[in-house]
């Protein structure tokens, strides 16, 4: 198991961040590997709502679930598929100039990615940081956010 932690700073208000990145259905407009997000439970979206996903060219499915919802400061989840499967959370703080935005991940790869043991967790401390810098410019250069 591989254990992904980072922090980053957004300049945009505490709420805005934690309900685009609650509505997993936003995330596309944020992490361009993800697409095809659908809500499988009734709005409104928080804890115990579920979402189904594809990842990557070969449309790996995810599913989504929303294990702890305390808006704005916590959202935890749990996020299964046939490579890995990942649970943590997010935190977010109100700083003077925005949001601090914290994420705490347990990775679990499956078949050939447990191969690659401690690879996991420093290629995917990348990939984390990736995807929050694409909140991070989306947010901070007033693009809408997609929220539903």
């Amino acid at each position: 198991m591989a254990t992904i932690r980072g922090e980053l700073h957004i300049a945009a208000p505490v709420d805005v961040v934690f309900d685009t990145v609650a509505d997993t259905r936003n995330e596309p407009g944020y992490n361009p590997d993800m697409h095809d997000v659908e809500l499988l439970t009734p709005e409104p979206v928080g804890r115990g709502s579920r979402f189904r996903a594809l990842m990557g060219r070969a449309g790996t499915e995810m599913l989504v679930e929303l294990v702890e919802y305390d808006r704005p400061h916590r959202l935890g989840s749990r996020t299964t598929s046939s490579l890995m499967d990942t649970s943590g959370g997010l935190t977010f703080r109100e700083t003077a100039d925005g949001t601090a935005m914290a994420w705490d991940w347990q990775v679990q790869p499956h078949g050939y990615l447990r191969l690659l043991g401690p690879l996991v967790g420093v290629i995917g401390a990348r990939v984390e940081r990736g995807i929050w810098g694409g909140l991070k410019s989306q947010l901070e250069g007033g693009r809408p956010s997609g929220s539903r």
